[in-house]
Parts: C-alpha cells; structure tokens; sequence
C-alpha cells in the first residue's frame, strides 16, 4: 500500500497558508513548507512565513531550519522533507505539503535522482567567472549549443540552473533535459492528490499588491537593514530573494523606496505568472479554482475533504 501524500499548492498570495492549516486540523495532518525561503531564520516579513498564531497548533516543517548565511537547494529540500515524511508517518498523520515551488514539490513527490556534483569544482568556477565577466546571457547561450531543452525551459538570467545544467552535461556527457524528463516520467511511490489554488489574474495581482504593501507597513526595511547588519550581503542565497534584494538596493542608494516596492511588485506578478505555467505541465493536478466555492474557504474544505475520502487518501 502506497503512503498518502496531499499537496496543497498555487501561486503566491493564493491563500495555501490558513487553507492548508485548516486541512490539517480537520483530516490530522502535519505541514511540510515547499518554500525556498521560508527555511532561513529571521527572515519572515518578506518571505511572508507562517507564524505562530497562524499554525494553530499544528505541526510545520521545513521552517526556520536554516541561518541565512546557509545554502539552500532541492537537494537539501528532498533531504530535510523526507525526514520530515518519516517522522509525519510514524506519528500516523498525513502529509500536506504546501507551499509554491513546484520544483521543490516534484522533487519529492516522484523521488527524483538529482546527479550531484562529483566535488571537482573547477568547471563551475569557470562558468561562475563566465557569467560575471560576460554576464548570464552568454551561458544561456552554450547551454543553447550543449542542451537545445534544457535552454529552453531554463530562464537566461537563472544562473545557478544554467550552470547546473553546463555541469551535469560536461560531467555526464548527456543532456540534462533528457535526465529531468526520465525522471519526471517515474510514478510516485506515493498514494498523492495534487492541488493547485488558483484564482482570475486581477485578483491575485491585487492580492499580490496589497500583500507587498503589507510587508512594507510590517517592517520589511528594518527586517532587511537587520540582516544586513549582520553581514547578510546579496551573494547569499537567502538574500536573492524577492523583496530582499530589492530592499537591499534601496538601503545601497541604488533605488528610492517607491522604486523598490514598485520592482517587488512587478517581479512577484511575474514570480506567480511562471508558478502557474510550472503547475499547468505537471500531472494528475486538480486545480481549485476559488471564483467556483465564492471565495468561500469552509465550502472549499469540505470538498476537499470529500474528494479525498472518494480517493481513499482520507476516511
């Protein structure tokens, strides 16, 4: 018998916090965090982290784990999550994951074999040095020439991936699109149900909009200037990103505050816009669509409730 696995998941600013919490409570669940940003200390406002009050008593993952000055990636994720899948299961408790990276949710849920590096980092150095001295848009272009696939799903200023991809090709000899799509292809040793919170674009770009303007009022500047006191520089990981970096070029001179909010804005439309074209390729997804239960969250519940009791993920 395959383990049950619920996925609650959707652009950011859709409402998969108190949803996801409220499932748990009602099904006796415990939350994994999908999110890339929601691991490191002290960084809550601009990541939008769930806090005490908001859990409501119920167990979170993957939050508050790491110190900002640490990396993250999806190895790590896949590392942390499945000890995190261990202990929900001996407790006898479903797993909810939620959260918005979709790459971090597949990841997981098919198990997927991520080739690491072999600790020869001479070749990414070479490529890092590349992207600094000719920016990221000439490495876009050699993964062009090496992985045609792998240049087309990967963004030009995605650095870290580009070079990811140059690595895999140069230690492998394949292509690392070729890889990703076998692996995509395995079937989950999970018994899953996937879903997609959505809602029509001009509400969430409002509800995007007034959440920045949120972060700002809560203290995003102060929350930004303390970690860079503490030596917090926009190299790191956790400072890439959104809201981070941009408050952290307000506080460098290089845009006024307007500015800055203006570009977290912009660029978290364009963050949900590239989640929601992640979900649409993905398989065996059920999009909820919020405009069909009014808006209204205990409506929603309850049809979850009863979808995944016909599933028999829940009885």
């Amino acid at each position: 018998m395959k383990q049950p696995f619920v996925i609650l998941t959707g652009p950011t600013a859709s409402g998969k916090t108190a949803l996801s919490v409220a499932l748990a409570k009602r099904i006796g669940g415990e939350i994994i965090s999908a999110d890339s940003m929601q691991v490191y200390r002290g960084m809550d406002i601009g990541s939008a982290k769930v806090t005490k009050e908001e859990m409501q008593g119920v167990r979170h993952h993957l939050i508050d784990v790491l110190e900002p000055d640490e990396p993250f990636h999806v190895v790590i994720f896949q590392e942390l999550a499945k000890k995190a899948l261990a202990e929900i299961y001996a407790a006898g408790h479903i797993p909810i994951v939620a959260g918005g990276t979709g790459f971090y949710i597949q990841a997981l849920l098919y198990d997927i074999d991520f080739t690491e590096n072999d600790g020869d980092m001479e070749y990414r150095k070479r490529l890092e040095a590349l992207a600094e001295d000719k920016g990221p848009g000439y490495l876009h272009e050699l993964l062009q020439k090496a992985d045609p696939g792998a240049a087309a799903a990967i963004h030009p200023h995605n650095t870290k991936r580009i070079i990811r991809a140059l690595e895999f090709h140069e230690k492998t000899g394949e292509k690392i699109s070729i890889h990703n799509e076998t692996e995509r292809a395995k079937e989950s040793p999970y018994a899953f149900v996937y879903y997609v919170l959505n809602m029509g674009r001009s509400r969430l770009y409002e509800r995007i909009e007034t959440r920045v303007d949120k972060m700002i009022t809560d203290g995003l500047v102060e929350e930004v200037s303390r970690l860079r006191g503490r030596g917090c520089t926009r190299e790191l990981v956790s400072m890439q990103g959104l809201g981070y970096k941009e408050i952290l070029d307000y506080l460098d001179g290089v845009y006024t505050l307007e500015e800055a909010v203006r570009l977290i804005k912009r660029d978290t439309r364009h963050f949900a816009k590239r989640q929601l074209t992640w979900f649409r390729r993905e398989r065996d997804v059920t999009w909820l669509e919020q405009e069909e239960f009014g808006f209204d969250n205990e409506t929603l519940l309850e049809w979850i409730v009863s979808d995944l009791k016909s599933r028999g993920i829940y009885q």
